[in-house]
């Protein structure tokens, strides 16, 4: 007799079996993840990445190290490759390096971080000090992190380019007072990744930024996906639309998620996190389907109207 109680999924199968010790972790398929191309050299990154703000900034104490170890972890069997740092975080550069080294996962990573400092010789010691604090010889993408000091730090960064140090170079920007500025920079420089904010509630990066992106070819990297957390509080008691099952869609984080990765110019978003079931959760927005231009206004009037 039918008791209006649905079953068990099969993912929720697995974590059960998981948190019992049934099965180990190296026996559960991750979904293979969605990847978008880099424009300008074709090399494909998963949509999902990891920020490091706040989260990786903690000591050396193996107690607070233990939980991003295994953030870490996890994000890699999961097919994971994009995670974004900068020296304005505290020790984050040193906590992922460190623990990239300890998994011996360097090579599946793709290391980004940023230089925020003035003048070329502060630029290139605080470089070199992510470097050594990422433990790598080579650094995927260097952005400028606020467009601090672009000029300057640019042209040391197409120089270490040219060299090999750096594979990628960009700007960075978190908010949309900055797009006057972010627009200029991207009209006038060649760039490889801009990277600025972007949500379901914080739209303003569709009217211009995005589309510039698309035009000049140049990667874009999502920061604040979740409004700076504000989203969750907004939807904190509502129900999941169940149509949202229709794009593989099982959780708000996913909601917001695949509405940011499901924008053509996006190349990655960086949802940061300390918590494994997190990591999980987010890491799923980038699997399966994803929502379509008349899905996405449906999203937004869903946020709309709570």
């Amino acid at each position: 007799m039918a008791t209006g109680k649905r079953g068990i999924t099969r993912r929720e199968l697995l974590q059960l079996a998981l948190a019992a010790g049934v099965l180990p972790m190296t026996s559960v398929a991750a979904p293979a993840p969605i990847r978008r191309a880099i424009p300008r050299s074709g090399e494909l990154l998963p949509v999902i990445g990891l920020g490091t703000w706040q989260t990786f900034d903690v000591g050396a104490a193996a107690s607070a190290r233990a939980p991003l170890r295994e953030v870490l972890a996890e994000f890699v069997r999961l097919g994971g490759r994009v995670i974004d740092s900068s020296p304005m975080y505290g020790e984050s550069e040193r906590v992922a390096g460190d623990l990239a080294a300890e998994l011996g996962v360097h090579d599946k990573l793709f290391l980004a971080t940023k230089v925020w400092t003035r003048g070329r010789g502060a630029g290139i010691r605080q470089m070199n000090d992510s470097f050594r604090w990422l433990r790598t010889e080579r650094i995927d993408l260097m952005q400028v992190h606020n467009l601090v000091d672009w000029h300057t730090h640019l042209a040391t960064l197409r120089q270490w380019k040219e060299e090999g140090r750096v594979r990628y170079l960009g700007v960075t920007h978190y908010t949309e007072s900055a797009y006057d500025d972010l627009e200029r920079v991207l009209k006038s420089e060649q760039l490889d990744f801009v990277q600025l904010n972007y949500s379901i509630a914080e739209r303003e990066a569709d009217a211009r930024m995005l589309p510039l992106a698309a035009e000049r070819r140049v990667a874009v990297i999502v920061n604040r996906p979740f409004a700076k957390g504000g989203l969750f509080g907004k939807v904190r008691g509502a129900a999941l639309p169940p149509w949202a099952a229709e794009f593989g869609c099982t959780s708000w984080a996913q909601f917001f998620l695949k509405f940011v990765v499901s924008h053509p110019a996006v190349t990655c978003a960086i949802p940061a996190t300390s918590k494994v079931k997190h990591l999980i959760d987010n890491m799923g927005a980038g699997t399966g389907a994803l929502p379509d231009v008349r899905t996405r206004e449906r999203m937004v009037r869903v946020i709309e109207a709570l």
